[in-house]
């Protein structure tokens, strides 16, 4: 560790490449990539209010603050706190007896046991706590940090926020293969709060298979940002009499993987999507007739690519076809 900078440690899955300008440590991974990682200090937002009458009578005082980090700072809004009781309801479930909204919070409690969860977005932290006649104050370290998520192109270009969309998961893998998602649809530049730790995010650009995964490490106290560079581009396909003539409407539209899977459907004069970089045949089907051509993505570079209805892109109909 040089410089007081924190290692990301990141593996990388498929084609992904995160980085974070301007970066402040850079780490050396297999194959010679490297990953780099920008980490700056956290907090957050939202008025104090409580949410459930306190009890009143004999009741004693608790006062709770919450923090990042064991010798970080009070976090001053954005905070949820819930209060149980210590005996499970007739559900099964812990009753809730008191909640407040924003930073520091106060509760007057009949003595006794209860359990204190904080939530400050997807992180929290739980602590049990023993209520007496005597006011108190309790501290809860959430030992949480802060992830922001961007995407660009081959080249820095950037990609629509409309078209670009994450998802955190679980890093570890379940006996079943699949992941815990935590948290879907994020937003580009988006900060999502999480406890410390390592995430996989999946990263897609469009709504085909434009797709980059990655596990990050969130750092307690930090602020990790990190960009993901897609191999993609955005096509436009017609089906034209001749070259840069009009779009034939009422066409329908099949896209094959250089293996021959299905890809993606559509009907319409046009057929608009993002594609991962790589080779692909149009399939395109007007009445009776049937056209094909080959045709290659190349990642950063949206095109217009035409299907001329022609001998030479024609194919032999399917039996029974309209």
């Amino acid at each position: 560790m040089n410089g007081g900078g924190f290692r990301l440690l990141a593996l990388v899955l498929g084609t992904a490449l995160f980085t974070v300008l301007p970066a402040l440590v850079s780490a050396q991974e297999d194959g010679g990539l490297s990953r780099s990682i920008e980490i700056r200090p956290f907090s957050s937002f939202a008025p104090s209010e409580n949410t459930i009458p306190l009890a009143l009578g004999d009741a004693g005082e608790i006062t709770l603050t919450a923090k990042l980090t064991e010798d970080g700072e009070n976090i001053g809004r954005g905070l949820i706190w819930r209060v149980f009781g210590q005996a499970p309801g007739a559900d099964g479930k812990l009753p809730l007896v008191a909640s407040a909204q924003g930073g520091m919070a106060s509760f007057q409690l009949q003595p006794g046991s209860y359990l204190v969860h904080v939530a400050f977005g997807r992180a929290g932290a739980t602590k049990r706590i023993t209520i007496s006649r005597e006011a108190r104050r309790e501290d809860l370290v959430l030992d949480a940090g802060g992830l922001k998520l961007d995407a660009v192109l081959a080249g820095g270009v950037r990609i629509a926020p409309d078209k670009l969309r994450f998802s955190i998961y679980d890093a570890r893998t379940e006996t079943d293969g699949d992941r815990a998602l935590i948290i879907p649809d994020v937003s580009p530049n988006t900060v999502v709060r999480l406890n410390s730790g390592t995430y996989h995010v999946v990263s897609t650009y469009g709504s085909v298979n434009a797709v980059i995964r990655s596990d990050i490490r969130v750092e307690a106290g930090k602020l990790t940002e990190a960009t993901v560079e897609h191999k993609a581009a955005e096509l436009t396909m017609k089906l034209v009499r001749e070259p840069g003539g009009e779009a034939i409407a009422d066409t329908s539209w099949s896209i094959l993987s250089e293996s021959g899977d299905p890809v993606r459907e559509s009907v319409g004069a046009f057929a608009s999507m993002v594609l991962a970089e790589g080779d692909y045949t149009i399939i395109a089907k007007n009445r009776d007739r049937i056209y094909q051509r080959d045709f290659t993505v190349e990642g950063g570079r949206n095109q217009e690519v035409e299907v001329v209805a022609d001998e030479a892109s024609s194919v032999d109909p399917v039996d029974g076809a309209d």
